[in-house]
C-alpha cells in the first residue's frame, strides 16, 4: 500500500445519522466508490481530501491487497457528550465500488448487498502529539479484507477476530478484535447494493473469552459504558492496560448470570481440529483433518445470526450455516469417532456443552484451511441427521455428533480439566467407550 499526500482539512463534526440512500454524484469515479465518498462528506464535510492508503497494484489486476482505499479521518471528538479526538478509519472495497464485475461478480442493484454487502472501519484513539495517524490501522484491514475474500465469511456487529499478538504489533493487551456497529456510519444504499459499516474494536483476553462464553453484543454494551474501555464510540485506546473487569469487578457475575439464563449465541467457530473414523481398518477408515497453519493465525467466530442455515433451532436462534458444503454425499452412519482440537479450541468445549447443548442448540468447529466440519447437536434441534440411533452422521468431510441429555453431565466432568487454572500436560485424549466417542486435546504448537 501507498500514502497518497492528501493534506486534512480543519475537522469538523456531525452527530450521527441513519442514511438510507445516497445520490450518486460524481461522473469520474465509479458509482459505488463516489456513493461511499459521498457519505463520508457529509460527516466530514471539510476533509475532502484525508490521507488515504492506496493499493499500488489493484486487486483486480493481480495486486494482493483487496481494499482500493483507506481513507483516514481526523474526528475531533466531542468533550461534552464523552468522545476523545481519535482517529477514523474507513475502508473502500469489501463493497462494490465499481459494479462491472472486476471484483465482484453479481450486482444486485438496491434491493441487495453491495459486494459482501459491508465495509470496514476502525476508531483509534488520538495521541496528542500526533499531527498525521499511524498508517497500521490499514494494514490490520487489509488483513481481515484478504480473509473475507479468500473465505467468502463476512463479518457482523457481534462477532469477534482471536488475533493473538498486540494489533499494532507491539506489547498492547489488546490482541484481539471485536465486531460493533459504526456509530456514524449507518447502512447507505449505493447503485450497486447496501453496505454496512462494521467497526474494529481492540479487545483483550479476557473480553474475548466473555463474548465466546456468552455473547458480542452484550460485551459491546459492558465496553460501552466506561470510557477506559472505548466508551458509547468504543474508540480502541492500544495503551489500555484495564480489561471491563479490571474496572467493573461486578461484570463476571453479570456475564454469569447471562450464560446461565441465556446461553451462548456464538454457533461457530474456526478452528485447529479434525475428526476420524476410529475402527481396525485402517485402509477404509474416514479422515478429516485441518492444515496446522492459518494466515497470521487469524480465526474468525461468527454469532448465530448467519442466514443460510442447514441445522434449524427450536428457541428461536438464527440459522448457522457450518460451511460451505459444496460436495455433499450420501450420508453416511459412523460407529465410532475420535475428534482432535487444538487447545485455543478445546477450551470451548466446556462453553459449548454449557451456553449452546444444555439449551437445546448446536454449535459447530469449521477447520482451518479444510473442509473438515464438527458440529455438536443438542436432542430438541430439528434438522439434524443424528438420532438416538446413529449418534454419528458423515456428510462428506461434515460430522454431526449427538449430545444426548443422559450424556451431558458426564461429558461436561471428563472435560473439567480445561476449565483449570493449570492444565495437564497435553496432548490428553478422553475415551467414553459407552459412547463410542474419543476426543484428544492437542497443545497449540505441536
Amino acid at each position: 500500500m501507498n500514502e497518497s499526500d492528501h493534506q486534512n482539512g480543519v475537522p469538523c463534526m456531525r452527530t450521527p445519522r441513519s442514511v438510507t440512500e445516497m445520490p450518486y454524484v460524481s461522473q469520474t469515479l465509479p458509482a459505488g466508490l463516489a456513493s461511499l465518498y459521498m457519505l463520508c462528506k457529509r460527516i466530514y464535510p471539510d476533509q475532502c481530501n484525508p490521507l488515504q492508503a492506496t493499493t499500488v497494484i489493484k486487486y483486480w489486476l493481480g495486486g494482493p491487497d483487496p481494499l482500493d482505499y483507506i481513507s483516514m479521518y481526523n474526528n475531533p471528538g466531542d468533550r461534552m457528550i464523552g468522545i476523545p479526538p481519535h482517529w477514523h478509519y474507513i475502508s473502500f472495497g469489501l463493497s462494490d465500488l465499481h459494479g462491472d464485475n472486476r471484483v465482484h461478480n453479481t450486482t444486485n442493484g438496491s434491493d441487495g448487498p453491495s459486494g459482501f454487502g459491508f465495509e470496514l472501519t476502525f476508531r483509534l484513539l488520538k495521541d496528542s502529539s500526533e499531527t498525521s495517524p499511524p498508517t497500521w490501522p490499514a494494514r490490520l484491514m487489509q488483513s481481515l479484507a484478504k480473509y473475507v475474500f479468500r473465505t467468502g465469511n463476512t463479518l457482523y456487529a457481534g462477532d469477534h477476530v482471536s488475533w493473538h499478538c498486540g494489533l499494532d504489533g507491539s506489547e498492547s493487551r489488546l490482541q484481539h478484535m471485536l465486531m460493533g456497529e459504526d456509530p456514524q456510519l449507518q447502512v447507505t444504499v449505493t447503485p450497486h447494493g447496501s453496505v454496512r459499516f462494521v467497526q474494529i474494536v481492540g479487545a483483550c483476553l479476557e473480553e474475548l473469552q466473555a463474548v465466546q462464553r456468552w455473547n458480542g453484543p452484550g460485551v459491546l454494551q459492558i465496553l460501552k459504558r466506561h470510557s477506559v474501555t472505548g466508551g458509547s464510540w468504543l474508540i480502541t485506546n492500544m495503551r489500555r492496560g484495564e480489561s471491563m473487569f479490571d474496572v467493573d469487578p461486578s461484570v463476571h457475575d453479570e456475564i454469569a448470570e447471562g450464560i446461565k439464563t441465556e446461553g451462548s449465541n456464538l454457533c461457530g467457530i474456526s478452528a485447529h481440529c479434525s475428526w476420524e473414523e476410529s475402527n481396525n481398518r485402517c485402509d477404509k477408515a474416514l479422515v478429516y483433518k485441518s492444515v496446522e497453519h492459518s494466515m497470521n493465525n487469524l480465526r474468525i467466530i461468527n454469532n448465530s445470526r448467519t442466514p443460510n442455515g442447514d441445522l434449524k433451532e427450536t428457541d428461536g436462534n438464527s440459522n448457522y450455516n457450518s460451511c460451505e458444503l459444496s460436495e455433499l454425499t450420501q450420508e453416511q452412519y459412523i460407529e465410532n469417532v475420535h475428534l482432535t482440537f487444538n487447545l485455543e479450541a478445546g477450551l470451548l468445549l466446556p462453553f459449548v456443552l454449557k451456553g449452546r447443548i444444555r439449551h437445546g442448540r448446536h454449535f459447530t468447529f469449521k477447520a482451518l484451511n479444510s473442509n473438515a466440519t464438527i458440529t455438536f447437536v443438542a436432542p430438541s434441534v430439528s434438522g439434524s441427521l443424528v438420532s438416538d440411533e446413529k449418534p454419528f452422521v458423515a456428510q462428506g468431510s461434515w460430522l454431526q455428533v449427538l449430545v444426548p441429555n443422559s450424556f451431558l453431565d458426564t461429558m461436561e466432568s471428563s472435560l473439567k480439566f480445561l476449565n483449570e487454572p493449570v492444565l495437564e500436560p497435553l496432548p490428553k485424549t478422553i475415551n467414553w467407550p459407552d459412547r463410542n466417542l474419543t476426543i484428544t486435546i492437542n497443545p497449540d504448537k505441536l
